[in-house]
């Protein structure tokens, strides 16, 4: 159920921002626009350090994306951002070499509160 799934907007809002806005600067306003609604279906497991990619859609373990497929690099200032999009969808995005993302939980955590 893609419902389950939260929104990467709600998890990492910044990178949504800036993903809107890479993709505007690239003329892809199409997947801009599909760029809010991204969903976080798994995270990368390979475990390096360096890579936060993430799935937006399922996938077929093994399987090539098939006819359909390109792949968006984006021009970001920190690290590398590229997208998988098969059909105008974006399937996948994947930064590598980037300062750790923070949820949007451990931003809320980490701010200062009001003194008791």
């Amino acid at each position: 159920m893609e419902q389950a799934h939260p929104l990467v907007r709600d998890v990492f809002p910044d990178l949504v921002a800036e993903l809107i806005t890479l993709l505007e600067n690239e003329g892809e306003r199409e997947l801009a626009i599909c760029a809010w609604d991204l969903r976080l279906i798994d995270e990368c497991g390979c475990g390096d350090d360096f890579c936060q990619s993430f799935a937006t859609a399922a996938h077929p373990e093994g399987q090539p994306y098939g006819a359909g497929h390109r792949c968006v690099p984006l021009l970001s200032a920190r690290g590398m951002l590229c997208l998988d999009v098969v059909d105008g969808r974006i399937m996948y995005v994947e930064i590598l070499d980037r300062p750790r993302m923070q949820r949007r939980s451990e931003q809320l955590r980490d701010r200062p509160g009001p003194q008791a």
